[in-house]
């Protein structure tokens, strides 16, 4: 069996940084080329980039929220991106302000088909939820890590809530090593 592990594919990674100063978003949009801003839809300024491919959701408050990135090294380089336009429209951004990840979605496959009424009925109910009439996938939260995982049938999975790249590999192993134990995992 091949290792879950090796499937893993980091699918979104999620940052929150700040300039710590607010802005006239009015402003910056039309200075701004490319920057989307409909405060009627949405109250940021979305400002996407192509290399790495994410984007940036600038809030009045001078928060900002990287999104769409697939690693922790693209929502670096996004941010750089947008702190460096910003300071070409002589907006003050420090140096080196700092990023936080909120959360990393991952991707895996355990390489067999699973049996979601008999996953959820051994792993026990209290950290599960498993309505195939509302959602086809099975709910399950792990303590350690602190992530929710999507388990579906067809033996893919999502790992949503990590931190880190080693919160979902921590999760799969986890995952993998409790359906072993069961004799749910081929």
């Amino acid at each position: 069996m091949v290792d879950p592990k090796e499937s893993i594919d980091i699918e979104n990674v999620v940052a929150s940084t700040g300039i710590g100063q607010e802005l006239d978003l009015e402003s910056v949009a039309m200075d701004l080329e490319g920057a989307d801003y409909d405060p009627e839809q949405f109250p940021g300024l979305v400002y996407r980039t192509q290399d790495p491919k994410s984007a940036a959701l600038i809030f009045r408050s001078g928060k900002i929220v990287c999104t769409g990135a697939k690693s922790t090294d693209d929502v670096h380089q996004s941010l750089r991106i947008v702190f460096d336009k910003l300071r070409e429209l002589n907006i003050q951004v420090d140096d080196d302000p700092e990023i936080v990840v909120q959360n990393i979605v991952s991707s895996a496959d355990l390489g067999s088909s699973l049996n979601l009424n008999a996953i959820a009925i051994g792993l026990g109910l209290e950290n599960i939820e498993y309505e195939p009439e509302q959602f086809p996938g099975l709910v399950y939260r792990l303590d350690e890590p602190d992530v929710v995982a999507l388990l579906f049938g067809s033996g893919k999975l999502v790992v949503t809530g990590g931190k880190r790249k080693e919160d979902a590999e921590e999760a799969v192993d986890t995952i993998v090593e409790r359906l072993s134990d069961l004799g749910l995992l081929d």
